[in-house]
């Protein structure tokens, strides 16, 4: 009997009949439709780097369909093992309460389906992945309109680091002590890499802001300081990090990483390695 037959943003599904098991990526979600846009996006490059696996885009909110719902119809399909790949940055309440609830919906009734759900995309231990920081470094680059040399891993090409003296990290912000913890190791590591301090900044939850923290770099001495965006996509967290960050004399704001190769990378890697929860049905 052949199964129903399914798409994606980024590819053609159809009942398992061996092949890949598919991807499922599971975004926060934004009521700004750029934040969707880039999910799709991401997706698609998944998809085109992993030739023959089935790559899906979900939302926990504001944005359809949502992980259940894909989870769902993958069962449907006539696929037993799925993988969900959290698109987040830290390990915080969207994590440990959101997805295991979506899974344990999704495999709770209807057609057996395993779910092995993977690391966040921010530290998964203590060492920030160098396909993230060096995504980060890809976005800094290219906020120079001559080009610093953002193709080597790592970032920047070490003749014109001097660009910026200072970097601030900008995240989109959480209470949650041990994700913020974890944002301040991307911070000490990108300016590790750098070479210049990097200090952290949050659009909402936890301060600072954007324009504190590039105000304190300023009158601490740094002459220029330049914003590195820990945002998986656009949306109003990012444009007001941007006006405020400028407003206070930031020499240049990254654009999220999106679709970067380096994040794709870095969906993969995680794709391929070690499962932190799973649920079967």
């Amino acid at each position: 009997m052949r199964a129903a037959r399914l798409t994606s943003p980024g590819t053609t599904v159809t009942g398992a009949a061996g092949g890949a098991d598919p991807v499922v990526l599971v975004a926060h979600g934004s009521r700004d439709p750029r934040a969707a846009d880039a999910t799709r996006a991401l997706a698609r490059a998944v998809s085109a780097a992993r030739p023959g696996t089935p790559v899906w885009a979900s939302w926990l909110d504001h944005t359809e369909p949502g992980p259940t719902e894909v989870l769902r119809q993958l069962a449907v399909a006539g696929h037993r093992r799925a993988v969900l790949v959290p698109l987040l940055l830290t390990a915080a309440y969207h994590h440990r309460v959101d997805i295991p609830a979506a899974v344990a919906a999704a495999t709770g009734s209807g057609p057996p389906l395993a779910v092995r759900v993977t690391d966040v995309l921010g530290p998964a231990d203590d060492t920030p992945d160098p396909a993230l920081l060096a995504g980060l470094g890809r976005r800094l680059g290219e906020t120079w309109p001559d080009g610093l040399d953002a193709s080597r891993r790592g970032g920047l090409d070490a003749s014109r680091r001097g660009r910026f003296d200072a970097l601030v990290l900008a995240a989109a912000g959480t209470r949650d002590a041990r994700a913020r913890r974890s944002v301040g190791r991307v911070a000490d590591a990108l300016g590790a890499e750098f070479g210049v301090p990097c200090r952290v900044a949050y659009a909402s939850a936890a301060p600072p802001a954007a324009g504190v923290a590039v105000s304190r770099l300023r009158a601490s001495g740094a002459r220029r300081v330049a914003v590195s965006a820990y945002f998986l996509a656009p949306g109003l967290f990012h444009d007001a990090v941007a006006e405020a960050a400028g407003a206070a004399g930031a020499v240049a704001v990254a654009a999220p990483l999106t679709d970067a190769p380096e994040l794709v990378e870095l969906v993969l890697r995680r794709v391929d390695g070690r499962p932190v929860l799973a649920s079967t049905g």
